[in-house]
């Protein structure tokens, strides 16, 4: 019998020479696996080729949504793109289920020809290492996954901007157009899962993402029959931006200063976008705000004119009546010249020879302006109301309260 240290020692080298030596069997049998696997491999054909068509399934994980240019119609995006096929020539049998790889294998075998047909711009990313990311399981399906930057166009109708949404598409394909009789395209989680776009993936400024969607459609040339998978990511403009810098000041300046404004509000909204050649919503609104700012001129030159037009009419009318009043006064004045005679007259007669006291009657016009005294009635149309004013702070309210709503 051995001491108890002496055991201890023992143990622990048979532990590790029993794992050294399985770890070297283990790597012998990866490496002959995978000398096998490329002995006569020729990554110029396809998997299957001659014989079925080739399934390619796809999907997309975005890691980063944005910037939109609506100036330049475009959209950047980071994704992991993930491609899965079978290649029956890669099947193999050993003590590992999944060979995970390095990219140096990529180039080894054959891989899809995978391109999107609306991008710009793109970029695979290399750093520190290539970013990819390559497996094959025993029953020879292959997982591909490469981490893209892809700058891609986005059509845009901006008739109702700033109150317009977007359905911005990226298309995918094959760049030497394998006909749908050698290669067909798929998305592998159905068509509302495979595209996945964490909600903290979105760094939009201006837009809201809503949603994407996925499809896939044929397009027939004169060459063949091709499959195209396409996803269109929707998006909505926020309208913050713009009820800040245009609607609310366009709203005060209705009412306080001039066409200058208006036109220096439409030249800063256009800035932002691309020079299209129809007329988008904020171009109307702006345009229906100029026509107010002209109908309140307008309402303000027309009260002017015909209340100066009363003003003059019943100017005219007091002249004439302190006229009138003048030649009544006169009158009256004359009247009582004669009354005060016809007493004297009648006092110093004989009192047998002494008529009735009868004195003549006033003139009407006298007895009016006794009535009605010599004062001028004020003229107090300058400092009413103009019936044109009373409907104007009822109307133009209204009015362009409902096309603000109807707008928005």
């Amino acid at each position: 019998f051995f001491p108890p240290h002496v055991l201890v020692r023992l143990f622990f080298f048979l532990f590790f020479f029993l794992r050294h030596g399985d770890t070297s069997i283990y790597l012998d049998n990866i490496t002959r696996i995978l000398d096998r696997l490329l002995d006569g491999y020729d990554n110029r054909l396809r998997p299957g080729f001659g014989g079925p068509v080739t399934e390619v399934k796809t999907d997309i994980f975005v890691t980063s949504f944005g910037p939109v240019s609506d100036v330049e119609m475009e959209y950047t995006m980071d994704v992991f793109f993930r491609q899965t096929w079978i290649d029956e020539r890669l099947k193999f049998e050993g003590p590992i289920e999944i060979l995970r790889l390095n990219n140096l294998m990529v180039s080894k075998i054959w891989t899809p020809d995978t391109f999107f047909r609306n991008g710009k711009r793109s970029i695979s990313h290399n750093m520190t290492t290539p970013n990819k990311l390559f497996r094959i399981m025993q029953n020879g399906t292959i997982l591909y996954t490469m981490r893209l930057t892809i700058n891609a166009e986005c059509p845009m109708r901006l008739m109702n901007f700033p109150m317009d949404g977007h359905a911005c598409p990226s298309s995918l394909g094959a760049v030497n157009a394998y006909p749908m009789s050698e290669i067909v395209y798929t998305w592998k989680k159905g068509p509302l899962s495979s595209v996945e776009v964490p909600q903290e993936s979105s760094s939009l400024l201006q837009y809201d993402l809503i949603g994407q969607t996925v499809s896939s459609e044929r397009l027939k040339s004169n060459t063949g029959e091709y499959v195209i998978m396409t996803v269109h990511f929707h998006l909505q403009r926020k309208m913050g931006f713009f009820l800040i810098q245009t609607y609310i000041p366009s709203r005060t300046v209705f009412g306080i200063t001039t066409v200058l404004t208006m036109t220096t509000l439409s030249i800063s909204a256009r800035h932002s976008l691309p020079k299209v050649s129809y007329a988008t919503a904020m171009d109307w609104f702006i345009a229906v705000c100029f026509a107010f700012v002209f109908s309140a001129l307008i309402e303000f030159a027309a009260v002017n004119y015909f209340s100066t037009l009363q003003a003059n009419r019943e100017m005219r009318k007091a002249a004439a009546l302190k006229a009138r009043r003048a030649t009544s006064t006169k009158a009256y004045s004359s009247w009582v010249d004669q009354s005060g005679v016809l007493k004297k007259r009648m006092n110093s007669a004989p009192l047998f020879e002494r008529p009735a006291k009868t004195f003549p009657n006033p003139p009407v016009n006298a007895q009016a302006f006794l009535q009605q005294g010599s004062a001028i009635p004020d003229n107090n149309v300058l400092t009413g109301t103009s019936i044109i004013d009373k409907y104007s702070r009822i109307l133009f309210p209204l009015s362009f309260g409902a096309f603000t709503w109807s707008t928005g």
